[in-house]
């Protein structure tokens, strides 16, 4: 089984513990790792180019896009 090695009070404490809570409890775990993430990978490392550099990249133009979408882009703005 799943938790054969954790002991036996601990296999009953995770089955019987409430859905509601362990849906939270997942769900912020979730949440805490991906702001975790993000902000690792968004981390100014300096100038120097390295390996996380597409990645941030992507993570930027996401937010752009994201921003756009949400925002209109600034071509759009009547005041430009």
């Amino acid at each position: 089984m799943f938790y054969s090695h954790l002991p036996e009070s601990s296999k009953q404490k995770s089955i019987l513990m409430n859905p509601r809570t362990d849906k939270l409890v997942r769900r912020t775990t979730m949440v805490a790792t991906a702001t975790a993430s993000y902000f690792l990978l968004t981390a100014d490392y300096g100038a120097e180019p390295n390996a996380l550099d597409p990645i941030k990249n992507a993570i930027h133009s996401a937010e752009r896009s994201v921003k756009e979408f949400i925002f209109g882009s600034e071509k759009d703005s009547p005041g430009k």
